[in-house]
């Protein structure tokens, strides 16, 4: 393993990042602020509590999750897509780095980011409600697993694009609704019993259901199962990239 490679792509990435620091952390505050405001005054003024906890405090990890995917997405995305669009990556593909080190470069670098958005969040949430976490170290262990696996999607979204418009198509008009649907805001217990079947084809519906286990130890799914559903999606992604890389598509030609 070519550490100092992967260490370089690392450097190089999370470096992008603190020259932006001050937009990307005051950006994610904004936004949670605006979400408390908006979900928090007008819809938590209806809907006290959910399942015993207040609404405040309810859209908490939902919150922390729409932040982490989009963030996670778009910073892996970026990062392999902009080599591409300028040709840099012919010399990197050149170079004696083998595959699986330049995932680990730039994949690691967009978790790494994604995951001080989602502890900002986190803090900021804080400030509004009063957050009790009951599983500490399944919230980070989901927080984490999170960030890669998505991380790991948006590498595969950067090397797919062939233009900047691309580059957002599938967080803009997939993911995003996805995360909205999955129980971000809500229980899918809320819903009716044939709304609810449809929800569970939903696989972001596990991953905010595990995480929000993780703070008040309620969960619509079972937490075995998200843990499966993050193992199973983070091993297509694996696979997708295992396989772009075998075969130079989107790469070399």
């Amino acid at each position: 393993m070519n550490w100092t490679a992967i260490a370089a792509i690392y450097r190089f990435e999370m470096a992008r990042f603190f020259r932006t620091l001050l937009q990307s952390f005051v950006s994610p505050v904004i936004s949670t602020s605006l979400y408390f405001v908006v979900f928090g005054a007008a819809i938590g003024s209806r809907i006290e509590e959910v399942e015993g906890v207040s609404y405040g405090a309810f859209i908490v990890p939902g919150l922390i999750m729409l932040s982490v995917i989009t963030q996670a997405i778009s910073n892996a995305s970026f990062g392999i897509y902009f080599p591409k669009f300028i040709g840099t990556i012919y010399e990197l593909l050149s170079a004696p780095i083998s595959f699986l080190e330049i995932v680990i470069g730039y994949v690691g670098a967009a978790a790494t980011k994604s995951l001080f958005i989602g502890v900002v969040i986190l803090g900021t949430a804080a400030l509004f409600v009063d957050l009790s976490i009951a599983h500490p170290f399944a919230m980070l262990a989901f927080l984490v697993l999170t960030c890669l696996s998505f991380a790991l999607l948006g590498f595969i979204i950067g090397i797919w694009a062939s233009n900047f418009e691309q580059l957002q198509l599938v967080p803009l008009l997939i993911v995003t609704p996805l995360i909205f649907l999955g129980g971000s805001f809500y229980s899918i217990s809320m819903l009716p019993p044939v709304w609810q079947t449809i929800a569970l084809a939903n696989p972001v519906v596990y991953l905010i259901s595990g995480f929000r286990w993780s703070f008040y130890g309620l969960a619509d799914v079972p937490v075995a199962v998200s843990l499966f559903a993050i193992a199973v999606f983070t091993a297509i992604c694996l696979g997708v990239i295992w396989w772009i890389f075998r075969t130079g598509w989107r790469i070399r030609n």
